[in-house]
């Protein structure tokens, strides 16, 4: 029987190699560019989180006096119906708005998926909405649902009577939920148009020759390949949608009676209006918790759908 004879030098070389990489003169230059992102990330993402997370479990007088008093603020949550109501309408939001978003970008993604003239352009045209301002897309999008705005201009052309949307405790969270599938669209509509190009032709060419349409070939071909990426997109929005809170303080601070009072709307009412910082910090790690969790349950499945 043949004996296979392993070099007993080969660790060591290996270990003196990655040790030369990480001496080299280009690993010096990179940790010299990605130095300052990662003081930026410790300084206003780790650290200002660590804190927070400390601050959960003390009371924060307004002359910087920080009292530890345990899990007094955590069960103040579970007993305000305030946090309960900004759980609920953080999740009614959630479900309204995915479905919405990740249907318009698929929808979107599989239009762009085309070899025709000035395609680039309207991709381009489809992605703006993403680098508008939030504060100046609010703005807009509170004429157009206000009473003298083109929507209901174009309800009262119907003779269809036009809700007053943002004033409405039934409204007011599609009309948030259609304003951020506005503004996001285009970035997850990018992710779903990479992945629908990364789909070998041969399978549509061989669905073309089984006699299949255009509408089979994207239910069994196109939506079975791309579900790493409807996955990942998915989980993005449901995470995004626990976090909304740039339309929510434009649009309507809240309201009407809270309708639109979401869980990051409370954690900042709390702390800049209430000044209740230990009590706001405690709803942040819930927050956190939340996102988690979500992120957990997305790796999870994403691993099942890619073995």
């Amino acid at each position: 029987m043949a004996t296979l004879v392993v070099p007993t030098g080969t660790s060591q070389e290996d270990g003196r190699k990655r040790r030369s990489i990480f001496r080299s003169k280009g690993a010096v230059a990179a940790y010299i560019f990605i130095l300052p992102y990662v003081v930026f990330f410790l300084a206003f993402r780790i650290l200002p989180a660590i804190y927070a997370g400390v601050l959960s479990f003390a009371e924060y007088g307004l002359s910087g006096s920080v009292e530890f008093i345990g899990l007094d603020n955590y069960a103040r949550l579970l007993s305000d119906d305030l946090f309960w109501n900004s759980l609920r309408v953080t999740g009614i939001y959630t479900v309204i708005a995915i479905p919405l978003t990740v249907a318009i970008s698929l929808g979107i993604a599989a239009l762009c998926n085309r070899t025709l003239r000035g395609m680039s352009f309207y991709r381009t045209i489809f992605f703006l909405p993403v680098v508008t301002s939030p504060v100046m897309s609010g703005i807009i999008w509170v004429w157009i649902f206000s009473q003298n705005g083109p929507l209901t201009w174009l309800f009262n052309t119907l003779h269809v009577p036009s809700p007053d949307w943002l004033q409405s405790e039934i409204f007011v969270l599609p009309a948030l939920a259609i304003v951020s599938a506005w503004s996001n669209f285009g970035y997850d509509m990018l992710i779903l148009l990479a992945g629908m190009l990364a789909i070998p032709t041969e399978y549509y060419e061989a669905a073309e020759l089984d006699g299949t349409n255009g509408w089979q070939r994207f239910r069994h071909v196109t939506l079975p390949l791309l579900k790493p990426a409807l996955f990942f997109v998915v989980v993005l929005e449901i995470i995004r949608s626990f976090q909304v809170f740039d339309t929510i303080f434009v649009m309507t601070g809240g309201g009407p009676v809270r309708a639109s009072y979401s869980l990051t709307f409370l954690i900042y009412d709390q702390g800049f209006g209430y000044f209740e910082f230990g009590y706001a910090s405690a709803a942040g790690m819930v927050l956190l918790a939340i996102t988690l969790v979500v992120s957990l349950l997305q790796r999870r499945l994403l691993g099942r759908s890619t073995s």
